[in-house]
């Protein structure tokens, strides 16, 4: 399946998503080091389940730590953890991704509230991806400030080169990314992005957080990004989402 996803998106970069035959049997999973991250790329993925391809999404851990002391009544990390997940089923509710294809990993985490390195929890991942052997892995870009993200990128990595696996994994940009190659986008306009604005408001948590902190909500401060990267692109949309590609197989990466 890779060689030929490989022919799929050949040619000129970047590649708008919307003009490619994609198969509708292509596997997909989405490593999200935090709730919030999968609604990130919420419209590449409606593109894709749209198109009839399965989605399995795996929540790392809780990010609990970016939550406000007394928000929503939780105090304590387990309170924390427990409401950032069912704002992550509420929105995947309102997605359309059904609930068994939904998975709380909760990784083990340091001291600032991050997947920790260890051993278990690339365990976890590894068995999580194996069992499911997915085609396409959507996830943050590893060029990021945000420790998650790294740890994430660096999980995938490592079960790639034990596994020897064939796939193609796609890295987002969001908007602590700090430089990626544009290989794929996904363009889309205003009526779109309230749907997407719609999904984002479902972390509530986070959407507070960015009030309180930066004075507009969780989900400007990603639509924004989308504006930037649909600027940046020189495209007829006024957002866009951005993926860099990565091909793994029998011959090694290309990314």
């Amino acid at each position: 399946m890779a060689q030929s996803l490989k022919d799929l998106f050949g040619g000129w970069r970047p590649l708008a998503l919307p003009s490619l035959e994609i198969p509708s049997a292509l596997r997909l999973a989405v490593l999200a080091p935090h709730p919030d991250d999968f609604d990130a790329i919420g419209m590449a993925l409606h593109f894709f389940q749209q198109n009839g391809n399965t989605i399995e999404l795996a929540v790392l851990s809780s990010g609990a730590s970016g939550v406000e002391d007394g928000f929503g009544g939780a105090f304590t990390a387990g309170e924390k953890a427990a409401l950032r997940e069912n704002e992550q089923r509420a929105s995947c509710f309102f997605f359309g991704l059904p609930e068994s294809r939904l998975n709380f990993l909760r990784l083990s985490e340091d001291d600032q509230g991050h997947p920790a390195d260890n051993p278990g929890n690339l365990a976890l991942v590894r068995n999580y991806l194996l069992a499911r052997q997915p085609d396409m892995v959507f996830l943050p870009h590893g060029n990021d400030t945000n420790p998650g993200h790294q740890r994430t990128y660096a999980f995938l990595r490592r079960v790639i080169e034990e596994a020897k696996w064939t796939l193609v994994a796609c890295l987002n940009r969001d908007p602590k990314t700090i430089a990626m190659r544009p290989d794929l986008f996904f363009p889309f306009g205003a009526e779109e992005a309230e749907w997407k604005g719609q999904l984002l408001r479902f972390h509530q948590s986070q959407h507070q957080r960015n009030w309180n902190t930066r004075r507009h909500g969780f989900d400007v401060r990603i639509l924004e990004v989308n504006r930037q990267i649909a600027d940046g692109l020189v495209i007829p949309a006024s957002y866009a989402e951005v993926f860099e590609l990565e091909f793994y197989g029998s011959t090694g990466s290309d990314g």
